[in-house]
């Protein structure tokens, strides 16, 4: 059945083709695909172009396959089943089959970055996020048509509570409700933009785009030739700079008046050949920044420019870059293999990028990529290009500049990755230089020259375009402007920190959107790093939540308070311990609670993922305010709130009040999408409120994740954070280690022993100072001296005599250093011998000292110099180039340290060994409490008591029968009487008479006087011993 299509639809493409504008198209329905072929086929009618290139994005599957032989079936079987009637099959596989369709699945949409295409199909709603959503609207040229297709909808609101894909990311084990509040500012913009149309599937204009009713067809200012003022005049200037090599050449493949005048620019700083020159592009995407810096390069290479330096955060930034370079010294008449050669990467993670050109027609002539990182090879350059520097971390840019002359080019407000620290610091510093080297004059050191040049009118479409304005404020892209100048500073004590509810936030009200601008100003003015995407996850993820530091409010001025810091903060944690044991058995660590897991990495502990706790996403100061301690007064604030160290104004119940989530209204409900009104919703709590208002989530600690830089750390080291991970790995885009930092916040459900200012984190961080320690001489070899003391918390300026720890150092010469190297140590300290005798011996001491086990004092420079060479492995050379200083001067202050270090070695050997010689024993001289006549008498008694005992023993009669002579006989007379027998010793022999009874019975009487006997000596030596005593 065909039906007339309404004429506003027709006029509204009409003035986007006679204007260089886009018009976008919103198609809710089942059977939104079938007006696509109806609304390009109008298209080709208003544009004279004869064949269009069209973009479909889609999230996993096509309705109908992209291959030829699979749409003639698909086709089929959906007219069998009365999905499609033969009219519109016959049109839509005529548009399928004539048209240049470019599929892309969303995951892959980078790749379609710097095409140009005349249509763009979004199709999938649920999958789409701001970063897809702002690269694939980018690629629409002036004139062309942008669509989203949308399933059926009893009512548009519905939009309010539609799960989206990336919601997924947003959920966690303790936050699992994610509320789609992007989706209703993207639906009330959309009713505010006058180049957007939302209908149903049969081209119904709804009432959300009733803009659209007093539309009128336009004329284009064009002349003759139909071609608009400006192209004109670049025309003519190609015209002008035709016989002008090889400015006409490169000119030539300028697209816009702003970027012909950027090449002009760079070309003449090129051959004015200046060293100490800086200029610098800037530019809002799509204005063909590095287009005009590839065609600037080619004529460096024509005006016998040597080595060329490009860099990026990536080499894949370069595409368009080495791309227009080539087109530039082609159109110079440079042929490829025989005037130059292009170098390809064979690393997988650049994807095949460019990253040289060397080109030899007139003398060898080189093009080379480098990392940011690598600005120590600058060495020999003559010209160095930078690409996307506000990608780029502000300290490594400043760091490129040098002697020879630089190009800069920068993404202001864009949707890749953009910050305007470039813009706001190192540019504002080379203005300034650059003016006061003018002034002064001086020739014989002048400074560094300096010249900005800014692109306005973008290469696909023409200026004042609707969707662009709609993009840049729906996605907070065109921010600069939205920070205002704060007059008066007021005291940081006196400023006050606010929670932001998001609900009204995001409300699209008037006061919000310029509240939220601001707050978006910040974060682009602060980091070097956003992306839309951030405004999705501040708005719909369930575990973050947004504070303001504001000063002193007037209440009497109806005005929005200047906004000095901003703090976005994500609640972590409450996981269950078995989902941590399930963790650490499988090793891996889910997506979300990004703290919780990656300490329970770490340290394998499976319990403090069940601790709730906050991690600090960002914080952002005023530009205006930065170095005035208004981050220090907001993270000090937040600090006290959640240790409950704020007064609550108003009773409550201890129950944290939740944001709530977004529902349908009745009235949405009941109302079809004919007749359906969307507007910005009424009933809204307050945007601000007071901390004192709003009772604290009970946590156990805050956490930060960070690039370690000395600056940042020593700014929350300050607050009382302590390190707990670093990683091993830098980052590729900014080389800085990511680093984990915990504050403890104390708490009755966590018993603490001692009274440590890091609480329940004591053993961890003692755990992590000595991982980090070790790996100072591999992972973190190239961090300074500065950082690394700082991480790991060591001082320098240990006092003798204050930590002794004597046990331990007798350990390290026990242990760790033999008696062979303490003479080698002693050797060398009294310069008998040179230093690399006892280079093994460095590390050993290096970590005793810096675990303070050696309590000696160090400068600086010299504790620099046993980090660097004891924990760092560095040598001389490598020092030198680091310090600063000559070799003499290193060597010098390195014996210094060594002979202070085996001079307290060798006081505590000294002890050691005085404590180990033998000793005599020391007498008690006592005096006596006897006289000594007194203890003669005593003594002389108890030897008359043993004598006299041991005499009667000896006169014993019948001790003495056993000898007596039984002369019964009389022998004994008999032998006498012999005279003659007698022998000349005078002894008798006769017989005697005893039996052997007789003899036994003497025995026995022997032996009981001999044991009587020893009783009798046994008690002289008692009484002996009791006198000495």
């Amino acid at each position: 059945m065909r039906k007339k299509v309404d004429e506003r639809i027709r006029t509204l493409i009409e003035n986007g083709v006679k204007l260089r504008h886009r018009s976008m198209f919103f198609i809710v329905g089942d059977r939104s695909r079938d007006q696509i072929a109806n609304l390009n086929m109008m298209l080709r009618h208003a544009s004279l172009k004869s064949r269009r290139s069209i973009l479909w994005c889609y999230r996993d599957k096509l309705e109908i396959s992209s291959h030829k032989q699979k749409q003639k079936k698909q086709v089929k079987k959906m007219m069998a089943r009365g999905l499609l009637d033969q009219e519109l099959a016959d049109h839509y596989t005529l548009f399928l089959a004539t048209e240049d369709i470019t599929y892309c699945l969303y995951k892959d949409s980078e790749r379609i970055l710097g095409n140009t295409f005349s249509m763009c199909i979004l199709q999938d709603f649920e999958a789409l996020t701001p970063n897809i959503l702002a690269r694939t609207i980018e690629t629409v040229e002036g004139g062309g048509l942008i669509l989203l297709l949308l399933r059926s909808l009893s009512s548009l609101t519905s939009l309010y509570t539609m799960v989206m894909d990336v919601h997924e990311r947003f959920r966690t084990e303790s936050h699992t409700e994610a509320a789609p509040r992007f989706n209703e500012r993207f639906l009330l913009s959309i009713a505010s933009c006058k180049a957007c149309v939302v209908m149903d599937d049969e081209l119904n204009i709804l009432p959300i785009s009733s803009h659209i009713c007093n539309i009128q067809p336009v004329s284009a200012s064009e002349d003759s030739e139909g071609l608009s003022e400006r192209e004109r005049e670049l025309k003519d200037l190609k015209e002008q700079l035709r016989d002008t090599p090889p400015m006409g050449q490169l000119v030539g493949k300028c697209c816009t008046m702003d970027q012909a005048t950027a090449v002009i620019s760079f070309l003449d700083a090129i051959f004015d050949k200046t060293l100490r020159r800086t200029v610098a592009l800037l530019a809002n995407r799509g204005r063909g920044k590095s287009a005009a810096l590839g065609l600037s390069v080619a004529g460096a290479v024509a005006a016998g420019y040597s080595n060329i330096f490009v860099t990026a955060p990536s080499p894949e930034n370069l595409k368009t870059l080495f791309e227009f370079i080539c087109k530039g010294i082609n159109a110079l008449d440079y042929k490829e293999h025989l005037h130059y050669d292009v170098v390809k990467s064979n690393d997988p993670e650049m994807k095949k990028a460019t990253i040289q050109i060397n080109v030899y027609k007139q003398h060898r002539q080189t093009i080379q990529y480098i990392r940011p990182q690598e600005h120590a090879k600058l060495s020999q350059v003559e010209l160095l290009v930078i690409d996307e520097a506000a990608a780029i971390p502000l300290p490594i840019v400043r760091s490129m500049l040098g002697p020879y002359l630089v190009f800069l080019s920068s993404t202001v407000n864009g949707y890749e990755g953009t910050g305007r620290s470039l813009s706001l610091k190192l540019i504002e510093q080379l203005e300034s230089q650059s003016k006061v080297s003018i002034h002064s004059g001086n020739g014989s050191n002048p400074g560094r020259s300096f010249k900005k040049i800014e692109l306005n009118e973008s290469i696909r479409y023409a200026p004042g375009d609707t969707i662009e304005s709609w993009l840049n404020g729906l996605l907070c892209l065109d921010v600069a402007n939205s920070v205002p100048n704060i007059t008066r500073l007021p005291d940081p004590n006196k400023c006050d920190l606010y929670y932001v509810n998001r609900d009204t936030l995001f409300s699209y009200h008037k006061e919000s959107e310029i509240f939220l601008q601001r707050m978006m100003a910040l974060y682009v003015a602060s980091h070097y790093k956003n992306s839309p995407n951030d405004l999705q996850l501040m708005a719909d993820a369930p575990a973050h939540h947004l504070f303001v530091l504001l000063g002193p409010v007037d209440e009497t001025k109806n005005q929005l308070p200047d906004i000095l810091c901003v703090i976005q903060v994500c609640l972590e944690g409450q996981i269950s311990r078995k989902s941590a044991m399930k963790s650490l058995s499988e090793g891996r660590s889910p997506s979300g609670d990004q703290i919780p897991w990656k300490f329970c990495e770490q340290f394998q502990d499976e319990v403090f993922p069940t601790l709730s706790g906050a991690r600090i996403v960002r914080i952002a100061v005023h530009p205006m305010a930065l170095r005035s301690k208004y981050g220090s007064a907001a993270v000090d604030i937040l600090r006290r709130y959640y240790q409950g160290q704020i007064t609550h104004l108003e009773e409550d119940d201890g129950q944290v009040p939740e944001e709530s989530p977004i529902k349908d209204t009745e009235a949405a409900k009941k109302a079809s999408l004919l007749e359906e009104t969307i507007e910005p919703k009424k009933a809204l709590p307050p945007l601000l409120v007071h901390l004192g208002k709003r009772p604290p989530e009970r946590l156990h600690y805050l956490g930060v994740s960070f690039g370690l830089t000395l600056h940042l750390f020593k700014f929350w080291n300050k607050h009382q954070f302590y390190p707990f991970y670093v990683g091993h790995i830098p980052s590729p885009v900014t080389g800085e280690h990511t680093c984990m930092m915990l504050n403890p916040i104390n708490n009755d459900d966590i018993e603490v022993a001692g009274s440590s200012q890091c609480g329940f984190l004591e053993p961890f961080y003692l755990d992590f100072r000595q991982r980090f320690r070790r790996l100072l001489g591999s992972c973190f070899r190239n961090l300074s001296y500065l950082l690394a003391m700082s991480v790991l918390g060591s001082k320098t300026d240990c006092k003798p005599g204050l930590s002794e720890d004597t046990a331990g150092v007798s350990k390290l010469g026990e242990d760790l250093l033999t008696s062979y190297d303490l003479k080698r140590l002693e050797a060398y300290t009294h310069n008998l011998v040179d230093f690399h005798m006892i280079l093994d011996l460095v590390p050993i001491l290096a970590h005793q000292y810096f675990q303070e086990k050696i309590p000696v004092m160090l400068s600086a420079v010299q504790g620099s110099i046993l980090l660097y060479m004891g924990l760092q492995n560095k040598d001389v050379t490598s020092i030198k180039d680091e310090l600063g200083l000559e070799r003499e001067q290193i060597l010098s202050a390195f014996f210094k340290v060594m002979k202070k270090l085996y001079g307290h070695l060798q006081k505590v050997a000294s002890k050691e060994m005085d404590a180990s010689l033998p000793r005599l024993k020391e007498i008690d001289f006592t005096p006596l409490t006897k006289s000594l006549d007194d203890d003669l008498n005593e003594a002389a008694q108890e030897v008359t008591k043993q004598m006299r005992a041991r005499n009667e023993g000896l006169l014993d009669p019948e001790l003495l029968q056993q000898y007596a002579i039984n002369d019964v006989d009389d022998e004994f007379g008999k032998a006498l009487k012999k005279g003659g027998n007698v022998s000349a010793s005078g002894l008798v022999s006769i017989k005697s008479n005893k039996t052997l009874s007789d003899s036994k019975h003497w025995k026995k009487h022997k032996e009981s006087a001999s044991s009587s006997k020893r009783k009798v000596k046994h008690g002289d030596k008692s009484s002996s011993k009791k006198r000495k005593s």
